[in-house]
């Protein structure tokens, strides 16, 4: 079997493109720039900038607050410990984790630990939220359950955290970093806008809410992963997810799920369907593709077992294949973006790989090449300004110019799911709500130019810190966590281009993944500590 595989037409057809590529003009173009690195000013450079300590030394203002706040939770749990209602609670307490170890929460525990499980139940957001709002429409769940079970979730890791450090069980390093500045920034901005611009006020607040809520989950994610075993559980958790809806979504394409009308243009009709999996969208699937992809492909450069290599380049093929059919062209350019990142990180092979992959989809699927092309029609420029994303976003500057361009027109007032469920507004033939598919337009229509510039910071902010992270990790024969922080990194560069083209962040659980991801990235870099056996 083995001869017959090497002697296959397949595997010496590839073998002669690796061996055109390394005696060619491109292998010796990186191979140059490879030697004239390790004396260039920019690797200098490049070391310098990752070398920079995060600023949460004792000189810190918030450092000091933030240990001064830990010190208080120590001393209150340390007078919780000594007292009578602590010892009660306890001696009920042991009699019942006696009973349960051997049963099947009890071994969750053990494998996993409360931190684990936490991080696990973050990691299955999408699945989770979908099955308790079905479980909820069916009877079978009250409705305060599906609209607030993920703010429970969130109470409860905020609890345990707490509860973690006032019984002296937290590491003693500071999980403080210089990307808590940057939210707390934007954090505050959004809330003196909301006060500032709220003719409506309980509009006002749920559009903050919806804007600021999920970003939360940095903080108790730096917190929640201690060691590399809650690393490794959280990475392996979300990749289990995103593989699951991958599998839904190629199945989608076999049968031809039934979709909107609306999803494809007339000139688009030989497009058979559009895959969505438990999103419920195509653009919101194509992120979450984007999302998590790299983060497969980096298990194939992490992992010295075969298997583990062979199933994750299987897995990262299922992912791209599932976006491609999408057809979101806007998680298109976000996966090209992903890729360009974690090849230039990890492996400038993979630009040439995704080019010929990109010209074989485009002769092999004839829908994908005439998707592509009619965006570059008259028909699309005419449809687009009666009726896409063009119109959707003059009108949108027009209503932030109408109104206060510094202040913005006020959270949840416009171009989101907040303004979608209250119209407010009278509609009329000039005046319509509708998402207006660019999160960074909506953040500038909603909050006003001093709401942009806090969300770029916000953004810059913590890609500078990751960059900084991925530069103290390590890439050697013994130590390859690197590969694993580009794989995340490269993910959320993917989204947030296709923030762009798509209101992808007014989706609750692609801001907790993301963020959640930001926090992981961070702890590779900053925080890592190998579990004690």
């Amino acid at each position: 079997m083995k001869a017959i595989f090497e002697n296959s037409l397949l595997v010496r057809a590839i073998l002669c493109l690796c061996a055109w590529y390394h005696e060619g003009a491109i292998a010796h173009f990186f191979a140059r720039i490879r030697e004239a690195y390790a004396d260039s000013r920019f690797r200098r450079l490049w070391e310098r900038f990752c070398a920079a300590p995060p600023c949460t030394t004792a000189n810190s203002g918030y450092a000091r607050i933030a240990a001064a706040l830990r010190r208080l939770v120590v001393c209150i749990g340390t007078a919780v410990q000594n007292s009578l209602i602590y010892r009660l609670c306890l001696a009920v307490w042991r009699p019942i984790v006696r009973v349960t170890e051997d049963g099947f929460v009890g071994r969750a525990l053990r494998f996993a630990g409360m931190r684990g499980l936490l991080l696990i139940c973050l990691a299955m957001y999408l699945p989770l939220d979908y099955f308790i709002r079905l479980a909820a429409n069916a009877g079978y769940l009250p409705s305060f359950i599906a609209s607030g079970w993920d703010e429970m979730l969130m109470l409860a890791a905020a609890c345990y955290l707490l509860w973690h450090t006032a019984m002296k069980r937290a590491p003693l390093q500071l999980r403080t970093t210089p990307v808590d500045a940057y939210l707390i920034l934007f954090i505050a901005v959004g809330f003196f806008l909301m006060c500032a611009v709220s003719p409506y006020p309980s509009i006002a607040l749920a559009g903050y809410r919806a804007v600021v809520e999920y970003l939360f989950w940095f903080f108790l994610v730096t917190r929640l992963i201690e060691d590399d075993r809650d690393f490794a559980i959280f990475y392996g958790a979300l990749i289990a997810m995103a593989l699951c809806i991958a599998l839904h979504g190629i199945y989608q394409f076999i049968i031809a799920a039934p979709i909107p009308a609306s999803w494809v243009s007339q000139t688009e009709q030989n497009v058979r369907t559009r895959v969505y999996s438990l999103t419920g969208s195509p653009n919101i699937m194509g992120s979450l593709l984007v999302l998590f992809a790299p983060m497969v492909a980096g298990l194939a450069y992490y992992s010295r077992k075969m298997w583990v290599k062979v199933l994750a380049v299987c897995g990262t093929g299922m992912m791209c294949m599932c976006c491609i059919f999408t057809f979101s062209k806007g998680a298109w350019g976000g996966l090209v973006v992903a890729v360009l990142v974690f090849a230039i990180f990890l492996d400038r092979r993979l630009i040439a790989l995704m080019g010929v992959a990109g010209c074989g989809a485009l002769l092999a699927i004839p829908s994908i090449a005439n998707r592509i092309t009619y965006m570059f029609t008259s028909d699309y420029a005419a449809a687009s300004q009666r009726a896409g994303r063009m119109v959707r976003w003059a009108t949108g500057l027009d209503l932030l110019h109408e109104s206060n361009p510094l202040l913005g027109f006020g959270l949840g007032r416009f171009g989101g799911a907040v303004a979608m469920q209250n119209k407010i507004i009278e509609q009329n033939e000039e005046f319509s709500y509708f998402y207006m598919d660019n999160y960074y337009l909506k953040t500038l229509v909603e909050m006003g130019y001093v709401g942009l510039i806090a969300f770029i910071i916000l953004l810059v902010g913590m890609s500078l810190w990751c960059l900084r992270s991925i530069g103290r990790t390590k890439l050697c024969e013994t130590d390859r966590t690197r590969v694993l922080a580009v794989s995340l990194f490269s993910g959320m560069c993917g989204v947030m281009v296709h923030c762009y083209f798509e209101n992808i962040f007014e989706v609750p659980y692609m801001m907790a993944y993301f963020w959640s991801m930001a926090a992981a990235v961070l702890y590779l870099g900053y925080f890592r500590k190998k579990r004690k056996a």
